[in-house]
Formats: C-alpha cells, sequence, structure tokens
C-alpha cells in the first residue's frame, strides 16, 4: 500500500522509506532488483499505449521498474520533476550534448573539468560544435563567451583537482535572463550539499558512482529537469518530441535519443546498489567533510607542503561563496602540491591507509598523483591553464577515524622530510 510522506520530514528519513512510502511489492522496504528484459501485457492496446508514451515498460533498454524507482528517488533528492538514469556519468553527460545539440551550436564550459569531460568536449568539437572554455568562477568571463548561437552553459559545482567554485547562482540567473540552457555536474557536492534547482540549473548531472552510492561497488550517472526550463523556447527538440506538455519535451529527446538509441542503460543490480547506498550519504558526507576540513588544515601547516586547494580554508578564492552554497560544508575533494624538491610517488608510496587509485567519493580516501594519471593525456599546456602541476597530489577524503587519517598523511610527509 502507498503511504504519503510528510514533506516536513529530513533528507535522511526521505530516502530511507522512499521506496516503502512510494509503494512496494509485499511491503519491501527496498524496491526488488527487476532482471527481466522484455515486459508483457494482456492486451496489446497496453503495449501500443506504452510505445505512444504512456507510462510503463517494454523493453528493459529503456528502464526497468528498478531503475525508475531509483529515478524518482534521485528526481526527488534534486526537486526535480524527471530523471534519466544511464550506465555510467559519462554516458549521462553524452547523452545530453549529443542529444540537445547539434552542429553549429555553441557551449560555454567551465576550464575547470573533469579530464574525461574535457576530453568529451573535444569530440563535440570535432562534430561541429564549438566550446569556449572559460574562467566560469567569475559570471563576467561566462557573459563574454556568450554567442548568438551559444544553447548551453556547463559548469561542474567543484573544480577537480583544483576545487574552484564557479559563479553558480550568478549564471544561473545570467542563463534564465536569456533563455540559455543551463547543465550542471554536481557529482562532488551531491544534492545534500547543494540543491542545484537552488541556483537556477535547467538540467543537473550526477556520476552515481561518487557520493551518492559511496563504496565504488556500482556505476551509474543520472540526468534530472529541474522544471525550471521553457523547452517551447529550445530549438533542437524534434517535432517527434513535442508532445502536449512541454515540461517533458527535453527529457523525452534525451531518454529517446541518447537512452534509447544509444543503449548506455543502467541495470537493475547496480541501479539497486545506488539506490540503497544513497540512503547514508548525508552521514558519510558529514564525517568525510569533516574529514577533509582537517587534513587540509594539517596540510597547510606543513613545511613540505607549499599549497593546499580546498573550499574550507579561509585562504581559498571562494570560500565564502562555499560557504553560502554548501551550507557550511566544503566537500570531500582537496588537492596539495608538494615542495618541489621531494618525489612526490616516493611520498605517495609511503601511504599507508590512503588507497592509490582513481575514483572520488568513496567510503575510503584515495589519492593520486593528478597530472601523471587522469590528466595526462590533456597535455601540460591545458594542465598548466587548469592549475595542474606535476607535483600536484589530489585527495578524496573518506570516513576513516581522523587520528588514523591524519597520521597517515603526517608519517609519509615526515619520511620525505
Amino acid at each position: 500500500m502507498t503511504q504519503k510522506k510528510d514533506q516536513t520530514h529530513g533528507f535522511t528519513t526521505s530516502l530511507l522509506h522512499h521506496d516503502r512510502w512510494r509503494g512496494s511489492e509485499h511491503g519491501a522496504v527496498h524496491q526488488p532488483i527487476h532482471t527481466s528484459t522484455q515486459y508483457a501485457y494482456r492486451d496489446v492496446n497496453d503495449l501500443v499505449a506504452v510505445f505512444q508514451g504512456r507510462p510503463g515498460f517494454s523493453y528493459a533498454r529503456q528502464g526497468t521498474p528498478t531503475t525508475a524507482a531509483l529515478e524518482h528517488k534521485l528526481a526527488q533528492m534534486e526537486q526535480g520533476v524527471l530523471a534519466i538514469t544511464f550506465a555510467t556519468g559519462m554516458a549521462a553527460l553524452t547523452a545530453v550534448f549529443t542529444t540537445l545539440l547539434k552542429s553549429g551550436d555553441h557551449i560555454v564550459a567551465s576550464q575547470y573539468m573533469f579530464g574525461n569531460t574535457n576530453s568529451l568536449l573535444g569530440t563535440l568539437g570535432r562534430l561541429g560544435i564549438e566550446v569556449t572554455l572559460v574562467d566560469a568562477t567569475d559570471v563576467a568571463n561566462v557573459k563574454a563567451a556568450v554567442e548568438p548561437n551559444t544553447r548551453m552553459i556547463f559548469v561542474e559545482t567543484i573544480g577537480n583537482p583544483g576545487t574552484q567554485i564557479a559563479d553558480l547562482a550568478g549564471i544561473g540567473e545570467f542563463a534564465r535572463k536569456h533563455g540559455i540552457l543551463y547543465l550542471v555536474d554536481s557529482t562532488l557536492t551531491s544534492p545534500y550539499l547543494l540543491v542545484a534547482r537552488d541556483v537556477g540549473a535547467s538540467l543537473v548531472m550526477h556520476s552515481l558512482s561518487k557520493h551518492i552510492a559511496g563504496q565504488a561497488q556500482a556505476l551509474g550517472g543520472v540526468v534530472i529537469d529541474t522544471g525550471l526550463f521553457d523547452w517551447t523556447g529550445f530549438e533542437n527538440i524534434l517535432p517527434t518530441y513535442q508532445g502536449a506538455d512541454s515540461r517533458q519535451w527535453g527529457m523525452t529527446q534525451i531518454k529517446k535519443k541518447g537512452l534509447r538509441d544509444m543503449g548506455a542503460t543502467l541495470a537493475a543490480e547496480p541501479a539497486h546498489r545506488i539506490s540503497v547506498g544513497a540512503e547514508t550519504l548525508a552521514l558519510r558526507l558529514d564525517r568525510a567533510c569533516a574529514n577533509a576540513l582537517a587534513l587540509a588544515t594539517m596540510l597547510q601547516a606543513h613545511d613540505a607542503v607549499t599549497h593546499v586547494a580546498y573550499p574550507g580554508l579561509a585562504n581559498h578564492p571562494q570560500h565564502e561563496r562555499a560557504r553560502e552554497l554548501f551550507g557550511g560544508r566544503f566537500g570531500t575533494l582537496l588537492s596539495f602540491t608538494l615542495d618541489p624538491k621531494f618525489d612526490v610517488m616516493q611520498f605517495m608510496n609511503h601511504l599507508k591507509i590512503a588507497v592509490l587509485a582513481t575514483h572520488v567519493g568513496d567510503t575510503r580516501t584515495l589519492t593520486l598523483p593528478a597530472a601523471h594519471t587522469i590528466y595526462h593525456e590533456m597535455g601540460a599546456q591545458m594542465r598548466a591553464k587548469m592549475g595542474i602541476a606535476d607535483n600536484l597530489i589530489r585527495v578524496s577524503v573518506g570516513i576513516e577515524d581522523l587520528d588514523d587519517l591524519l597520521g597517515d598523511y603526517a608519517q609519509a610527509l615526515a619520511a620525505m622530510s
């Protein structure tokens, strides 16, 4: 039986009881995993209706009851109207770009982008979609880059690995006034630190593999429509997808062209893992954000460290902006540079608790030399523009006991100095 959620319930309570309140089979507290690839109907007219737009299931490439339950939960977390899940976060971004943009269109994007995302933007350029990268920490730079054919503005909430904070609200207001689609990648903040709708985002994207799932056991991505964008003014919506309800035009096109046609479908089992993982999002982030601030403070005071980038530090260029936007939490990502006289690789090999691995948003602390790994492909010139030095170390802080975490980095630094 479906139970209505009292809107006074908090973030975690709503996540914990989402499936039960929404209505799950046999009173299960979690939506069951539906592994069937096809769905049958007693009346063929019902099958036809699903193909023609009525809610329902036909073939698992376009979704299952398990992914639908996760999508409903994610839309609720972002206070949005619709969500579409994908096999990975990069699949979600690719779907948005390739289904809503065409050759001759223009994007203004932050220059402080995740390495793979930067590579994807380069691919768009080869498809005839012009991309201009700017320092999005100042909305004036975004405004100056807009052209008559600009169809989208795209930023990440926290730059990776430099932790730059875009002028999220300022860009949102500008995009609204000019009718430009505003896409925000909120992977590094999650809906717990920031509801992207509050800064005027039209669409918000998450790599679900990171904070929302939380334990490096499932890949997934999502795109959520916040309900703020007027799709009737967006010229790239195909006539086929201009249905009676214009609020669904954009997401219908993304689902049909980006999910159905491209096939980057989130399977039921990882969808279930992500959904269960989301239940502890607030608890994990409270702990990890506190750990990150303590580690950043310790590193900043050490003689072997020349610079620490973390929004929670008072000397961070966007510290006050981060405080205002993220409710006093500053994320789990930080980076620091060692004094050039020390060997980065040798330092990292002295770490005993921190995991030498890529990924962010895990329960474990992860660390890697950014320039030599995830940003190696972009080349020295682009790394310099992003502020990624050869001796920069990226840290995704986890939920370890604080004394153990601080002690690990302290002993590694002591071994160097």
